[in-house]
């Protein structure tokens, strides 16, 4: 039963096996295959003599090779002076395949290609078009459009979404210099960055969709990243079931205190439960101080900060930057957005919309 090829992941090892009646692959995670090195084991009795205690969780090895024979894989964890490698023999893995024939969840997808759409090149109408590739991904990105946004709502509203007007008003001008909006005290009317997150996590019910429709690009930075909430979770519920769970059932508190606006709703980040479907409610310059039992903290600080690291690894996102004229919808309850911070007098028009 030689071992044919394996295939490194972020935490895990897959290894391919050959022969009749034998797994076509197993997973391995890291930390498990260093953990039984049999390097660690005495000379003589070949009982253990570290334990899994003494080890970094985030190790990774300098090297894997499959060892020349087939029979097994050499694993070079880079912490030897005495150069050894680690042998695993095929048949001892198979032995102790604990993930065998796993089908690992795919990661939240990045190509932004798979979003974009120019309007010129749309042959059929235009908002039909743009409303189904939102509902298959979750976001859409057309080129090319007008500077119009008033145009934008009526085209929108003809193919059944409405307008939700907001705290900040019916359209929000996203830009250093606002004078037209209320309640500008918030990062999206400056230059900085703003990292990922949904809007408006403490309302009952967030908008649905959300468009973002640019007037007048940044001269330098200012580009726009995406996420899908909902592949996220699905992948962090196949990485680490412990995280997902606490994302999907310890309440946290959202709190937005502006000047003249304040508002806080206690919820779940991951809410499977919601009434019309999955929502995600993720924004970090809105959480209130954690309010999980003390027992529980650590434990849910792992939790979020892992998801966290997960959305934030660019290779996860969705990255691209708007030109004049064109324009992002995206749905508020699947996607996190962000921006890059940026010099010069950028100006994006933001409207809410969901169905009537």
């Amino acid at each position: 039963m030689p071992i044919t090829r394996f295939a490194p992941h972020d935490d895990f090892l897959r290894v391919y096996f050959a022969g009749d009646g034998v797994p076509r692959h197993a997973d391995f995670h890291w930390f498990w295959l260093r953990h039984n090195s049999e390097l660690d084991r005495h000379p003589l009795t070949r009982e253990r003599i570290v334990c899994s205690s003494e080890l970094p969780l985030e190790l990774r090895p300098r090297g894997v090779r499959v060892s020349e024979d087939a029979s097994g894989l050499d694993i070079d964890w880079g912490d030897r002076a005495d150069g050894q490698v680690s042998r695993y023999a095929a048949d001892w893995l198979l032995a102790n395949a604990y993930a065998a024939e796993r089908v690992a969840v795919p990661r939240p997808p990045s190509d932004s290609v798979l979003l974009t759409v120019e309007a010129s090149q749309v042959r059929e109408p235009l908002v039909p078009f743009a409303l189904k590739r939102l509902q298959e991904s979750g976001a859409v990105i057309v080129r090319g459009f007008e500077a119009d946004t008033e145009a934008l709502i009526d085209l929108f509203g003809g193919a059944g979404l409405s307008v939700i007007e907001t705290h900040f008003g019916r359209i929000e001008d996203l830009r250093t210099d606002n004078t037209t909006n209320r309640n500008t005290d918030q990062l999206g009317y400056t230059d900085s960055a703003v990292q990922l997150h949904t809007d408006q996590p403490f309302l009952d019910r967030p908008p649905r969709y959300q468009l973002l429709h640019c007037q007048r690009p940044a001269e330098t930075g200012g580009g726009n990243s995406v996420v899908d909430g909902l592949a996220a979770a699905r992948y962090l519920a196949d990485q680490d079931a412990a995280a997902f769970e606490l994302l999907r059932t310890v309440p946290v508190t959202f709190h937005r205190k502006q000047a003249a606006f304040e508002r806080v709703l206690v919820s779940p980040v991951l809410d499977f439960d919601a009434p019309e479907g999955f929502r995600i409610r993720y924004s970090y310059f809105t959480l209130a101080p954690h309010r999980v039992p003390f027992a529980r903290m650590e434990a849910w600080y792992r939790a979020y900060n892992r998801f966290a690291t997960l959305v934030r690894d660019e290779r996860h996102q969705f990255r691209f930057r708007l030109g004049a004229g064109d324009f992002l919808l995206y749905d508020n309850w699947r996607m996190l957005h962000a921006r890059t911070s940026f010099t010069g007098a950028r100006w994006v028009r933001g409207v809410y919309f969901d169905a009537r």
